[in-house]
């Protein structure tokens, strides 16, 4: 059953203080046509310019999200894109009069209330989902995180929290469905944080915003209370907070037994939306935080970018091939007699590439070369290499159609075999290094598991000419 993206009725506005900055600011939920996306309007800078929610906008995951392209940015922005998300809306402007959202009360429900008093709208075009058909994992051995995406047919996330802390200890949480479970039971469970933080977060200029009706504090080390309201004053607040005697500052009771590991949860969905697309993943993750599920959705995006490239060249899909003869005609200007590549077969894009040749009798240069001795030119192996690279940084090329990649340098080229009829040239091309339009490649040729060649490239892209 094909599902139809979504967008909200009517515009909704909630204002409020950004727990991070302390700035005011009114934020306006506001309909958007089909294939928007979730952008974030900044209404009150010239031009108001958009910042698209995804992963490549992320500049800083220091006690949140923050996004930014070029001077506008928005700060902590997790907590809105968890309830666009957990919503299933693909499609919204977010404007905002400042540099932060409204904090609330350190959860995604305030957002989700005002979304559902705008009401949800469906589109007629269908939704773009993200299905993840590998598994996709990533580690930080030193903070003790994984993060893997796992196939499956649906959305699901669970996470596990370990912080070694009494009043904490081990937690975790599953949501097994968006549309019964995200709403009543995780769209409401706030932010939190250690009290041994709160000094740190105070000198690196954060939680200016920061309340205790905004966020959870975790007593984790000793501390009288003559030190705790000196503590207070520094973040101007003038209520009266005690140290409790349940582990949590002021004994704020917790709406979930493991509120916390939910948070995180809910942390977890609003940096998933940074991919730009609905995903169907089963994700786990042991002790997640924003820098990690930033980089583990670095990976799933550049998944999704290179799976709308193979939709959109590769009509026919083949197992084992990612790119067939008619696809490569369709990405690459060379034509008869100079497509030395037949299909792909790997391509990580911005990473690798692997290319298939299979050398023929019929091929044309063998009439000269050599005749009574048929032996592949080498310079063609090379050119074989460099359409395999042309095809790995389609990705990074923004008008790649009306692009065409040169030749700036070859260096250490060397042939160690002749390649002859019936052979088939397995072209392997890895990307070293990019610096705007110019790229940095190395390659090898194989045959039968042996290397035939090699060479490093240096390759630059350059509009085509246009046509009178």
């Amino acid at each position: 059953m094909v599902e139809q993206q979504c967008t909200i009725k009517k515009p909704a506005s909630l204002s409020g203080i950004g727990i991070h900055t302390g700035t005011k600011c009114t934020m306006t939920f506001k309909p958007a046509p089909e294939n928007y996306g979730i952008r974030f309007i900044r209404v009150d800078l010239g031009g108001a310019p958009e910042i698209p929610a995804i992963v490549d906008n992320v500049v800083d995951i220091s006690r949140g999200t923050t996004l930014a392209i070029g001077d506008a940015k928005v700060h902590t922005v997790e907590h809105v894109l968890s309830a666009v998300y957990g919503l299933k809306i693909d499609n919204i402007k977010i404007e905002l009069d400042g540099i932060e959202p409204p904090i609330g009360d350190g959860s995604s429900r305030m957002y989700v209330d005002a979304l559902l008093e705008a009401g949800i709208e469906k589109q007629n075009s269908p939704k773009d989902y993200l299905i993840i058909d590998q598994t996709v994992m990533y580690q930080d051995e030193q903070r003790g995180v994984d993060i893997v995406a796992l196939p499956l047919d649906d959305f699901r996330v669970s996470v596990m929290i370990d912080y070694h802390n009494p009043a904490l200890g081990s937690q975790h949480s599953s949501l097994f469905s968006l549309e019964k479970e995200f709403v009543e039971e995780y769209s409401s469970s706030r932010t939190f944080c250690f009290l041994s933080e709160v000094e740190q977060l105070v000198n690196q200029n954060l939680i200016k915003g920061g309340d205790i009706d905004n966020a959870i504090v975790i007593i984790d080390k000793e501390i009288e209370q003559k030190e705790l309201d000196k503590l207070l004053q520094n973040l101007k607040l003038n209520k009266n907070v005690v140290l409790g005697d349940d582990g949590i500052l002021n004994n704020e009771k917790l709406r979930f037994k493991n509120e916390p590991a939910r948070h995180k949860v809910l942390d977890l969905i609003g940096d998933l939306a940074l991919i730009g697309a609905p995903l169907k993943a089963q994700i786990l993750a042991a002790r997640p935080g924003h820098k990690a599920n930033v980089e583990f959705v670095r990976q799933i995006r550049k998944l999704y970018q290179q799976k709308k490239l193979e939709k959109k060249y590769q009509f026919v899909k083949k197992e084992g091939v990612i790119f067939d003869a008619n696809a490569i005609l369709r990405i690459l200007p060379h034509r008869y007699p100079f497509v030395m590549v037949d299909k792909i077969v790997e391509l990580k894009m911005g990473e690798r590439v692997v290319g298939v040749k299979s050398v023929t009798i019929n091929e044309q240069f063998f009439v000269g070369h050599f005749p009574g001795q048929m032996v592949m030119p080498g310079v063609l192996i090379l050119e074989a290499l460099a359409q395999s690279g042309g095809i790995l940084i389609l990705n990074s090329i923004e008008d790649f159609e009306n692009s065409l990649v040169y030749f700036m340098a070859i260096n250490n080229a060397k042939f160690r075999k002749p390649v002859v009829p019936g052979d088939q040239l397995i072209l392997e091309v890895d990307l070293v290094n990019q610096r705007s339009k110019t790229f940095m490649m190395k390659g090898r040729a194989l045959v039968d598991g042996n290397v035939v060649a090699e060479a490093d490239f240096m390759a630059a892209v350059v509009p085509k000419e246009q046509k009178k």
